[in-house]
């Protein structure tokens, strides 16, 4: 057979090509395939021979079609299969290869080029010419990229290469900004975080940190609460026939700090939760009153918690069973089933509890913050978890009053409805107005309260809902902006670890192990990952 033949034993060379591919989808006008179709094939002498050949041409066609195809994950404009790596074994293949050499520890005297061309590759659209200090340069349709990610992001290493562009392609990350159909992305992550049971961990810490980058823009911030979505099915502690992007992703994120504060207590993934909730506050616009009611009832649920705490750690032998049953009594979406008697009783020893604190707060303090580096004891006895999980409580009401602060600070002429749910539960924000950790941040939550309170008291009692949020929106009008205390903007911006690859190279091999198609791993022989870390 000469080099310019144009068959392969029994099959004319495409027809090989598609047959070693794996694919149908090969075009004769194709400039990848015309390259590939080019090349010169030897002629075998013998049937060894021609099984070389081919061992050795499977190995070259799929690694470079699968390098073509990997940024478009199997195909572009497909529906995405419930087994990706299965539907598409050469793109999952590629991706898991791209993924590997991208998390490539620079060499001493080189950085890494795979992770260079990732950093720097930029849309076929756009003609400026790349920098000379980039030696790794190359353009692909972001549109057909942008589709097909967010079409895939059921498996992990869609949702890795996802991250990885966002964190370290800046062309990248401007034209999702700039996208008018960022629920089309932002969807398929708050459903990996709202399934939060049902990923392991690395996948929800990804799906997180993507959001925590995209709030970082204030332009997103202001976009997502413009768009109005109808009937999602996958949420399903309430029907929300119309709610909008920005609502949702409120809900989906105090649902995951709520499941993690109660099952796997990870500070690295409520602190990531709240500063994604942080950065969007001030853009806080329209919010859905179940939106509104749940920042309120999950910050209640911690007030309360946080006395119940500081009962059992300073006043161990009071066995206050009111408390108790307050907290047993708290269903797991966090509203309040307590009834008005033990609502008062609450009141009352929150307050007097909050007095003695004020009182006595400097000593008090001192003990806290001894009783949580070790014991309160001289005897080194272990603390039990009330008393560990005080300063994890404490930060959460923190940023979440900060958060309500600035909503109120920013744009309380738009959110009626978190003002409503803050009066509804003023009588449990009135007792931390002293609380000698929250006094600061409480001014102007206290101011709004009484202002707010003074306007229905005198519009009378037995007020309707309409009419209480008619009485808000006049209210939001004559209440002087200069009363409020301007504090730092809220702005938290994603870093990386200093040495990224400790989580990244364990992560990506484990990927490989789990999801790559027609590869076996002796499990004995695995020491870089644990066997259950997928």
């Amino acid at each position: 057979m000469g080099s310019n033949s144009s068959r392969i034993g029994d099959l004319p060379k495409n027809e090989y090509l598609k047959k070693l591919s794996g694919t149908e989808s090969i075009s004769e006008n194709d400039p990848f395939w015309n390259q590939l179709l080019s090349f010169s094939f030897p002629a075998p002498t013998s049937s060894s021979e021609l099984k070389l050949l081919e061992e050795a041409t499977i190995s070259v066609c799929r690694s470079l079609a699968g390098l073509w195809t990997v940024f478009t994950l199997g195909g572009v404009g497909s529906k995405a299969a419930a087994s990706p790596e299965l539907s598409s074994p050469l793109a999952n293949q590629s991706l898991l290869l791209l993924l590997v050499l991208a998390n490539l520890t620079d060499a001493s005297d080189a950085p890494n080029p795979y992770r260079q061309a990732i950093m720097s590759f930029k849309n076929t659209q756009d003609s400026s010419p790349f920098p000379s200090s980039i030696p790794h340069a190359f353009q692909i349709n972001f549109n057909s990229l942008y589709t097909a990610l967010c079409e895939q992001q059921t498996s992990d290493q869609a949702t890795l290469l996802l991250y990885t562009l966002l964190h370290q392609n800046s062309n990248i990350r401007t034209y999702m900004l700039a996208r008018t159909d960022m629920e089309n992305l932002v969807l398929p992550i708050l459903e990996i975080l709202y399934h939060v049971e049902e990923r392991n961990s690395h996948h929800v810490y990804m799906a997180l940190i993507i959001l925590l980058i995209l709030t970082e823009d204030d332009g997103f911030n202001r976009s997502i609460h413009e768009v109005i979505l109808k009937n999602i099915t996958w949420y399903s502690e309430r029907v929300l026939t119309e709610i909008s992007l920005g609502s949702l992703l409120i809900l989906v994120v105090i649902r995951t700090i709520q499941y993690n504060m109660t099952r796997t207590r990870d500070k690295y993934l409520h602190t990531n939760c709240l500063a994604a909730l942080a950065n969007m506050s001030a853009q806080f616009r329209s919010l859905h009153q179940y939106a509104a009611q749940r920042i309120i009832s999950y910050t209640c649920r911690h007030l309360r918690r946080y006395v119940y705490v500081l009962d059992k750690l300073y006043f161990p032998h009071s066995h206050c069973s009111t408390l108790q049953h307050c907290f047993s009594t708290l269903s797991d979406n966090g509203e309040e089933l307590l009834s008005l008697t033990c609502s008062h009783i609450l009141r009352s020893y929150a307050s007097s509890l909050f007095s003695l604190l004020s009182k006595k707060h400097n000593k008090v303090l001192e003990q806290a913050t001894q009783s949580l580096r070790g014991s309160l004891s001289s005897n080194d006895v272990p603390l039990p978890d009330y008393a560990q999980d005080l300063n994890v409580i404490e930060e959460v009401i923190r940023m979440m009053l900060e958060i309500i602060n600035s909503c109120l600070t920013n744009s309380l002429h738009h959110n009626p409805n978190l003002v409503y749910a803050l009066l509804y539960k003023r009588d449990l924000f009135e007792q931390f107005r002293t609380h000698p950790s929250f006094q600061d941040i409480m001014q102007n939550i206290d101011l709004v309260i009484s202002f707010f309170s003074s306007r229905l008291l005198q519009a009378g009692a037995e007020l309707s809902v309409e009419r209480v949020l008619e009485i808000i929106k006049q209210g939001v009008v004559a209440l002087p902006k200069d009363r409020l205390k301007k504090f730092p903007e809220l702005k938290f911006k994603y870093v990386e670890e200093e040495q990224p690859e400790e989580f990244f190279i364990p992560y990506v091999w484990s990927l490989v192990y789990n999801s790559a198609v027609g590869l076996y791993w002796n499990p004995q022989d695995i020491q870089l990952f644990t066997m259950d870390s997928d």
